[in-house]
């Protein structure tokens, strides 16, 4: 873990980004009661963060909590999956 200031992360951006490619956790420390953790974004979190995404998820957990649920036998799914 990597706790910089924001002038030292303004001056090396390229440097600190690089090492959250790298998995290093780089916390930008800005006074003395904020800070703030620098996370790459996968195509799951783009994914999830799409309202859309997110609101057709919010009707299926509706529809499972009134229990209007459709099963699908395991064939189907690996056949769709090609497994």
């Amino acid at each position: 873990m990597l706790v910089i200031s924001t002038r030292e992360f303004r001056q090396k951006q390229k440097k600190y980004l690089d090492l959250v490619d790298k998995d290093e956790q780089v916390i930008v420390q800005r006074g003395k009661n904020k800070a703030y953790v620098l996370t790459a974004i996968t195509e799951t979190d783009r994914y999830f963060s799409d309202p859309e995404i997110k609101m057709r998820i919010m009707n299926s957990l509706e529809q499972a909590a009134k229990g209007e649920l459709t099963t699908v036998p395991k064939e189907d799914i690996n056949k769709f999956l090609g497994v």
